[in-house]
Formats: C-alpha cells, sequence, structure tokens
C-alpha cells in the first residue's frame, strides 16, 4: 500500500462546516488519470487537488483537480485550500501552480488570520442565451451571459433581487443532462446586508448538483460585477447550504479571490501499488 499524505480544508471559511470542502492530496509523481479520478470519487467532494513539485521551474507546483466524476480545468476554492495546505507546511508568502488548462496560478497570504488571496484567469462575458437553461433554472433572469470559446460551458443567470436567487429550485436532473455546464445565477446583494453581490451556483453534470463556494464562478463575477458597479474591491457571499464570503478584486487579466482556510482533517490516503 501506498501513503498519500492528505488534508481536508475547509476554503473561504474561518471555522469547520462552512465555506466549500477539497481535499488537497500532495503527490511525489503523477498517477494514473483514472485513479485521480476514482480518488476524487472516493473523497466525494466537489473538487481534490492534487499536486506534484514543478520540475520545469515554471512554477513551485503543478496542479490538476478531480470531482467525482471527472478532471475539470479550473478550480478556484481547491486551489485556495492547496495554497493553505502548502504554505502552512512550509511557510513562505505565496506559492504558484502551474496548470493544464488555466495558465499558472497563484495563492498569497492576505492579511491577518489564515486568510489569502487566489489569482485566476478573468473571463469576461457577453449578453447571450440560454432558453432551455432559463427555463430549468426557475425565476425570471433579467439577462443572460455566457463567455466565448470556453473549454467548460458557463451560464450566468442575472436576477433582480438577491431574494429570487436564494428562492431558486432549479430542476437538477434536466440541467445535469445538459452536461458538465456551470449555471451561475446572481443579483445585487440586499441592502445593509454588507455584500455587493450574491450567487448560487450549479454544476449537476459534474457531480455537483450544487457547489458551496465555487472560485471558478466568480472568475466571472469579478469582472461582471466591477463592470456593473463601476468599483473595485467587492465583498461576496454564495448563498449555499454552507455559505461562503468572499473578496473579489480585478487587476488586469486577473480575478483575486480573498478568503480564509480552516484545515478539517489531515492524514494518509492508502491506494495499492
Amino acid at each position: 500500500m501506498t501513503a498519500i499524505p492528505y488534508w481536508h480544508v475547509d476554503a473561504f471559511s474561518a471555522q469547520p462546516f462552512g465555506g466549500n470542502q477539497a481535499a488537497v492530496m500532495v503527490l511525489d509523481e503523477w498517477l494514473p488519470d483514472e485513479t485521480l479520478v476514482k480518488i476524487g470519487g472516493e473523497n466525494m467532494f466537489a473538487e481534490t487537488a492534487f499536486v506534484v513539485r514543478d520540475e520545469t521551474g515554471a512554477s513551485d507546483w503543478e496542479l490538476r483537480w478531480c470531482t467525482p466524476t471527472y478532471e475539470i480545468a479550473l478550480c478556484g476554492h481547491a486551489t485556495l485550500a492547496a495554497g493553505h495546505v502548502l504554505l502552512t507546511r512550509g511557510g513562505g508568502d505565496r506559492v504558484t501552480f502551474r496548470t493544464r488548462k488555466s495558465g499558472i496560478l497563484e495563492v498569497r497570504r492576505s492579511g491577518e488570520g489564515g486568510e489569502y488571496e487566489v489569482s485566476l484567469p478573468a473571463t469576461v462575458t457577453a449578453p447571450g442565451t440560454s432558453d432551455k437553461a432559463a427555463q430549468l433554472m426557475g425565476g425570471n433572469p433579467v439577462a443572460i451571459y455566457r463567455p466565448q470559446g470556453k473549454e467548460i460551458r458557463y451560464h450566468i443567470f442575472l436576477y433582480a433581487t438577491e431574494a429570487e436567487v436564494r428562492a431558486l429550485e432549479p430542476d437538477i436532473r434536466a440541467l445535469g443532462a445538459m452536461g458538465n455546464d456551470q449555471f451561475i445565477a446572481t443579483a445585487p446583494g440586499d441592502a445593509g446586508s454588507g455584500f455587493d453581490c450574491v450567487s448560487r451556483v450549479f454544476v449537476p453534470g459534474g457531480g455537483v448538483d450544487e457547489d458551496s463556494v465555487t472560485g471558478s464562478a466568480h472568475s466571472l463575477l469579478t469582472p461582471f460585477w466591477v463592470e456593473r458597479l463601476g468599483r473595485n474591491n467587492l465583498r461576496a457571499h454564495q448563498a449555499s447550504a454552507r455559505g461562503g464570503d468572499l473578496t473579489l478584486r480585478l487587476d488586469g487579466d486577473r480575478a483575486w479571490l480573498g478568503g480564509p482556510c480552516v484545515t478539517v482533517v489531515k492524514g494518509e490516503f492508502y491506494i495499492s501499488g
């Protein structure tokens, strides 16, 4: 049996049982692709992050992510969790990751008390159509936005109020049948809530009916809301059952998402061979 160092981290939360769960596993070398996916299925978190030392010199570590059913191109909360684990383990103020489909990502310490920021490629969206998905999402979205040329398809549904987003009861099974799409419902935060925007995110085709806190979604929502609100440095809330709070800022073509992490479990994961 081979023992792999393993961490269970709640990302975008300062306390256990909040934010979004991620497994982080430090490998000596890459396992077969099908084994990585099987480990993701065994963990049954939205994502498992795998890291291997980057011998090319391009970054500190290579990074890949798996849902319970397949490997994905980008995950924000599991990148934040991986940064938390590696900076806690090895010290320092920043760590970089080379990814297969999302370029070089960075996690850095931000302030006191276990706060971090993760840098993701910012994705700009444009008005689009997604009539079938809008019906399945429910409510009355005032507009639909889509990015162009993304391998994983994203849909942003803009609602008038936070209450509409919180009240949504999408047809999860039918949305899942559309493929590995990410369906993002968003609205301005209520006056006095302290949040500039709220969201909920559904990825049933990827094995995640409703995600708890979604970094990749906020790589779209950061430029989306910065443009609409006319200012930078925003506060966001993802209104899932676990819930999570993020800071958002746009720096050129990078979306910086901020929040704390807490380690819940540290141990070893055993596989044959």
